[in-house]
């Protein structure tokens, strides 16, 4: 007998439902995270009528919870920063939706242009800037939920960490989350 297929080795993984998994309700890995973020940035209508600029500041708006993590929106205008920070106790991921964002971090400037994605761990300092001419839009996952972002300068910690806001006000949109203005979240 010629073994040469994984039918003919394993036989149909669909007879077998035991040993399927069931779906995950909601994301648990890296790559999971990543493909939330993707599906959301691929479903524009579920963003765009979030986006605002503000001329003082970047904007940020908190798009969607889950168990243990959080989604974000922010804009950015040409010259807007974070700041160097980090995110505390929480991992996250970036993904550039509209515009081109700039990070700066120990590892020197990387440019990120719509669709680009990266993974970053707790206590990873680093600042995000629009230099660009356009205004650029982009969204954050953080797990677990981001609760603290410590500011730093030349390699320190300032004395200031930026609490999390995770209540909402009555004028805000009807979609679960927090807006607003400042130095949360990056």
């Amino acid at each position: 007998m010629n073994m040469d297929s994984d039918l003919q080795i394993a036989g149909d993984i669909l007879e077998v439902p035991h040993l399927l998994q069931p779906p995950r309700a909601h994301p648990a890995t890296v790559a999971e995270f990543a493909g939330l973020a993707r599906e959301i940035a691929a479903d524009r209508d579920q963003w765009a009528p979030y986006v605002q600029y503000d001329a003082t500041t970047r904007w940020y708006h908190r798009l969607r919870t889950g168990p243990g993590y959080e989604v974000w929106l922010l804009s950015w205008l040409p010259g807007q920063g974070s700041g160097r920070h980090d995110h505390g106790p929480s991992s996250g991921l970036l993904t550039v939706l509209a515009g081109e964002l700039t990070e700066r971090s120990r590892r020197g400037p990387r440019a990120f242009a719509p669709g680009s994605q990266y993974v970053f761990a707790p206590g990873y300092v680093h600042e995000v800037v629009n230099d660009s001419l356009e205004p650029a839009v982009s969204l954050h996952v953080y797990y677990p939920g981001l609760t603290e972002m410590p500011m730093h300068t030349a390699g320190h910690v300032r004395g200031a960490v930026a609490r999390v806001a995770h209540t909402a006000r009555a004028a805000e949109p009807a979609l679960p989350g927090v807006t607003g203005q400042g130095g949360v979240p990056a």
